[in-house]
Formats: C-alpha cells, structure tokens, sequence
C-alpha cells in the first residue's frame, strides 16, 4: 500500500487582518449584528453569516426591539438541539452599551429541561409551552422538536403576534415530510407572526430547498460572508483548506496528517461509510494510539491522558464513547468556562456525530475529516469549528482524508464518486470564501463607495472596482441583467445555490475535470443553462439566461482568481492579503475585454485540474481519468433541443447557421444538434 500523505491545498486564505470583526459600536453590536439591526423592523428575516459571527446576540437585539417597538409580544427561539440552547441565555447587554438586557428566566429554557425532545417526554415541554404563551414572560428558549410539537397540539394561532426565531435554519425544508417546514409556510401563510431564520450555510439545502419560492420571496435577506468575516479577524491570518488520499485502512495513514501540538477535531467517518473500519471504538484507540502513549484518564475531565514522543502530555477527549457517563462527564467538561478561557484545557477532540455545528472550542486550529461529506452544510459547519479566531491562533486549517481511487479496485466507480464529491465541495468553500460579486454591463457607470483603482472608474476600459464590505463590481460586455424580482434576488443572493448545484451535477464535474475533448460551451451554457431552467422554471426565458450567466462569471472569475494565486505562491505563501482581489485583476486585465462570450469559453474546472495535476500522482489522475472516459454519455435529444436553440441565436448574430466543418468547437457541437434533430424528424417520418 502506497501514501499520498501530502495535502492537497485546494484553498489558502490570507485574510487582511484589520481586527473590525471583534470590534463594537456604541450599541456594543459588532458588524454583522448591527448590519442584521439595521433591518429589525422586518417581518421576515433571513441572517446569513458564518460560525462565531454573533447570530445569537443579533437576534437578541432584534427580538428586544421587537417585543419593546414593534408589538410583538413573544420571542421563541428555537434551537437543532439542546446544547445549543446555552447560546441564548441571559445576557447583559446593557453593560456595552445597548438599552435593555436580554432576560430569560430559567424555567423558560427548556433545552435545560431534563429528558430527551421524544414524543412521550415531550408533552411536558409542549404543556410549558402553552405555559408561557398564557404567561407574563416573554422569552422561551426549545428545541426545534419541542417547538413542532407544541405547535400541532395549539395550531398556528397560537403563535399571533410572537416572533418565531429559528436557528441553524438549514435544518428546515420545504419538503412535506418535514413538520417544521411545513409549519413555517403555514405562520407565513397566516401572516401575524414574525420570523427570524439565522443559519451558518451558504447552501440551505443540499436538494429539497428551504422555502416554496413564494414564501422566500417574502423575507429580507442579510448576508455577511467569510470573506468579510476573516478579514475582521485580529489573530487569524491563513486558513488553510485542502484534502489528503489514501489508500488501505485510514487508521494507518492518518498519523501523517496528526501533530500533537496542533489543537485538533478529528471526526471519524459514519459507521455505514466506506471509509469506516466498523469498528469506531477501535478507530477512536488507533487514532490515540498514534498521538501517543495511553497513562490514564483524567478523574475530573474524563479526558484520556497520552504522553507524545516528545515527552509531553496531552489531552484526548473522546465523544466516540457510547457510555453515556464517561460521554457527559467529557461534554460537561468542552462546555465548561475553563474550556472557553484556557487554551491548553484539552489538546485532541475524537468525535463521529458531535462537536460541528453549534459547537463553540475557540482554540480550535485542525478539523480533520476522514471520508467524504455528502452534505455541504456540514462541511462548512465543521470548517467552521476551526475558523474562530483566538489568541495566539495564527494558522487554521480543514483537511478531508478520503479514499484514493485506484483502478484495480473492485470499487472504483464508488471511490471516484467520493473523490469527486470532494472536489466539488472544495470547489464550494472556495466560492463560499470569495467576495461578494456585483456585475453590470459595460460602461454602465461606477457604482457608489466603489475603488477602481488609482485611476479611479475609466470608460471604455475594463473596470473592477472593491468597496470596504469585500463585494467586488464587474463590467461584463454582452451581459444580460434580470428583469423579474425573483430573478434580481437570486442573482444578488442565491449565486451559491446555482452554482452548488451545477458542481454536484456529476456529469458535468466529470467531463469539466477529466474529458480532454470538452467543449466548455457544453457545460456553461448547455449543463448550466439545464440546471436554471430545472431550477427555476417559472423564470422567463430571458431571466434564466440572466441567472446563467451571473452563475457562470462568479464561478468563473473564483476559479480564475484560484489559478493566478496558485502562479504567485512563494514558499508556500501567498504575497499578500488581498491576493484573491489581485488573481481576479490579473485575470480580467488579462484578456482585451471581459465579455460573457470569453467567459463560457472557459471550463470552469480547469484550475481545479490544475491544482490536482501538479500535486497528486499523475498515474491515478490517468486512471480516473480512463474510467470516467469510458462511459462518456452520447448526446440525448434533449441536449440536441438546447444546442439547436444556441444556433438558433448563433444565425441571429452570424446571419448563418453553424457548420460541422468548422475550425470553431463550439460551432461544431451547435451543428451536430441540428444534425441530430433532423436524423431524429426524419426517422420519426420513416416510421410513419
């Protein structure tokens, strides 16, 4: 068995370091609280922003302002589980500057309450519900089950006049086997109660989506992204985020990627994984095993206690315990103050299914996941587990061990499957890491509290412009702009979604990686082009070209700029903080002019193959390579529909129709759509 015990880093961000992030506003708000203030006297809202933003102090801003201003006479904050409950408790706000304190008494957090959110312990949370509803009180802190419950037994009047506030929104869907999300659209459907959604995602969810579009239509969106949020860092200044193969039983290979003065979450994979050996006790012992010699557990902690080849001592704990004893005491430890304040309180963190999202150790600098994560939302929670910044904390990094495809595996196809679903979500955490992306026309004018530059905004020429949020502004020639509202939101808030989407379609990650014969066409307009319509087909024609092409120039311009960074690495490193802004601008004053025609010229995966080229084996890239080749598909008459609609516009620009004898690929690939459909009329008129 060979290893590949390198890193394949697949993202390195150096943020800017300005120290905004942590710092207040009279109102003791921080930037994204007093960004998600600024819009409290919405009904409906939707916070999106990274873990250790401060979602759970903006929404008490929000809600006290609401229960004091707004008539709202209830706030109930609901929660994925219990322990996240802790995050909303009573906080003297007051004392940084705002003018009430967040108050709520103890016996109205029932994720305090003892007993698991089942049916039959339930009902005594769902009777403290209706408690509080008759009460004088006015904040209750439950589970989201709790909350489900309550609700089917009092019906949505119930719940008039209070604010409903749902944390880790992406728990929700819109999917009628799922209460919440069904009991969501009926409190929006009635039309009397208030809503705050808060969610860590970019990626609401990974298929069925949060809300019917006509209900999402309806809430204010506020967004603060990664990129602003590392950038106000004041220790922070890389994260790293890459993926490591190998081959043979994981427990072998992780030691390679395991440094014991490293603060480090290691999450096992499932026990219905591949990669799992089925046996995560042993796992959990092999991996403590490597880290070092086994002297016994900590009485008070409950933390196992190894000494390192180095001779020091560190800490283990291990949430991959089934005793529920041994499992409480740990958890009671991680939750404890001295967990928060000290950094050398607990060293390794072992866990399967806890310690993601919600799970709040500072000092965190590794996430190491072994297996793929069919979930991209769980991805960005457990990289968020690392992302907090902390004193003395430089450096942090996500590493995904996953299994290397290898030819001579019965399971091939399975392990290239994983690997491509690697790739694609790094593909995801890089756009969820870049800035935000605002593109016009050319020549449509600068855009207010924009920098162009030195020169300042020049007509004519190809203008980029950065203001001090992190967005980015965009001339692109040829571009089309939205003309619906549901368009316009989608192309300022959803671009993420559109394009997780078109990532995850595995033919088109395959054939962008790995077909030679690729015509990039084929993927940014005839696979995205699919996916928009699939996505939104009550969008007109017109918009849905609109959509596709604001999705394809964000991926594009990302993976651009992830290819000129790569060019400008030096030991390592990147030359400055703004290298992401600089590989865009490399990439955009590269070309005569950034136009919506160069840009589906481009394959969107051919930086990702670069990356992967230069650091993985070259023989395993040729086998993958081979076996997704072997099965390229053959052109459907759908796919012949949407090539003859290109040509179609083709002849209105050319004044001709595309030609098989081309020197042109694209044109090409449009003339064997018309060919296609008309040997498909022709034999549809031979059978009669």
């Amino acid at each position: 068995m060979t290893q590949n015990a390198d890193i394949i880093p697949t993202v390195t961000f150096r943020p800017a370091g300005t120290g905004a992030t942590a710092k207040a506003n009279e109102l003791g708000m921080r930037p994204m609280q007093a960004r998600a203030y600024d819009k409290r006297g919405e009904q409906y809202l939707l916070i999106k922003s990274p873990p250790a933003s401060g979602k759970s102090r903006a929404l008490m801003f929000i809600a006290l302002d609401k229960l004091t201003n707004q008539g709202v006479k209830k706030a109930i904050v609901c929660v994925p589980e219990r322990s996240i409950g802790a995050s909303f408790n009573s906080e003297p706000l007051s004392k940084h500057g705002f003018w009430a304190d967040w108050e709520v008494a103890p016996q109205w957090n029932l994720c305090n309450t003892p007993g698991a959110d089942d049916p039959k312990v339930a009902k005594s949370k769902v009777k403290a519900v209706g408690e509080f509803l008759a009460s004088d009180a006015r904040v209750l802190v439950c589970t989201h089950a709790t909350f489900r419950f309550a609700f089917d037994e009092m019906g949505v009047e119930a719940f008039d006049t209070a604010l409903i506030a749902i944390d880790e929104f992406h728990h929700v869907s819109a999917d009628a086997g799922n209460r919440l999300g069904a009991q969501l659209a009926q409190l929006i459907g009635r039309d009397k109660a208030h809503i705050v959604a808060m969610t860590g995602s970019y990626f609401r969810g990974d298929a069925i989506p949060v809300l019917a579009p006509d209900d999402e239509a309806k809430f204010e969106t506020v967004t603060y992204t990664y990129y602003e949020q590392l950038n106000g860092y004041q220790y922070l200044k890389v994260l790293d985020i890459g993926y490591s193969f190998y081959t043979g039983p994981y427990t072998e290979k992780i030691s390679a990627l395991l440094d014991p003065t490293i603060k480090t979450i290691v999450h096992i994979p499932s026990v219905n994984s591949r990669e799992s050996l089925k046996d995560k006790h042993r796992e959990a012992e092999d991996i403590m095993g490597h880290l070092g010699e086994w002297h016994g557990v900590d009485p008070e902690t409950g933390f196992h206690l190894l000494k390192t080849a180095s001779g020091a001592t560190i800490k283990v704990a291990d949430l991959v315990d089934d005793d529920a004893s041994k499992r409480d005491r740990v958890v009671a430890s991680l939750k404890s103050t001295a967990a928060r304040s000290d950094r050398d309180f607990v060293d390794v963190i072992i866990a399967l299914g806890m310690a993601k999202e919600g799970f709040d150790w500072i000092w965190c600098e590794h996430a190491l996941t072994v297996g793929y994560r069919s979930s991209l939302t769980e991805i960005i929670q457990i990289i968020g587990r690392a992302t907090r910044d902390a004193p003395g904390k430089t450096r942090a990094r996500f590493t995904n061990l996953i299994a290397e495809p290898a030819a001579d595996d019965p399971l091939v196809v399975d392990a290239i499957n994983d690997y491509l679903k690697a790739i694609a979500a790094s593909l995801l955490m890089e756009q969820v890491l870049a800035p935000r992306f605002e593109f016009t026309p050319k020549d449509a004018g600068p855009k207010p509290d924009f920098d162009y530059g030195p020169d300042g905004y020049q007509e004519g020429a190809t203008n980029i412009g950065v203001n001090a949020q992190g967005q980015m502004h965009f001339e692109i020639k040829g571009l089309k702009l939205p003309t619906s509202i549901e368009a316009t939101r989608i192309c300022r808030e959803d671009l993420n979604e559109v394009i997780a989407s078109f990532v995850q379609d595995k033919s088109a990650l395959e054939r962008g990686m790995f077909d030679t014969e690729v015509v990039p066409e084929e993927l940014t307009q005839l696979k995205m082009g699919k996916i928009i319509r699939e996505k939104f087909p009550d969008l007109s024609e017109d918009d849905q070209e609109a959509v596709r092409q604001h999705a394809i120039a964000a991926l594009t311009l990302t993976q651009q700029a992830k290819a000129a960074m790569v060019d400008d690495v030096v030991d390592g490193e990147f030359s400055g903080s703004t290298a992401f802004i600089d590989g865009v601008r490399k990439f955009a004053l590269s070309v005569t002019d950034l136009d919506i025609d160069l840009i589906d010229r481009v394959n969107p995966f051919d930086a990702t193959y670069a990356v992967l080229a230069k650091a993985m084996d070259e023989k395993t890239l040729l086998q993958v390579q081979a076996v997704i080749n072997a099965k390229k598909d053959k052109l459907t008459y759908e796919d012949a529909r949407m090539l003859a609609e290109r040509a179609l516009e083709f002849k209105r620009e050319r004044g001709r129709l595309p030609s098989l004898t081309s020197q042109d690929a694209w044109e090409r690939k449009m003339a064997e759509g018309i060919a296609f459909l008309q040997r498909h009329a022709a034999k549809a008129a031979a059978d009669g």
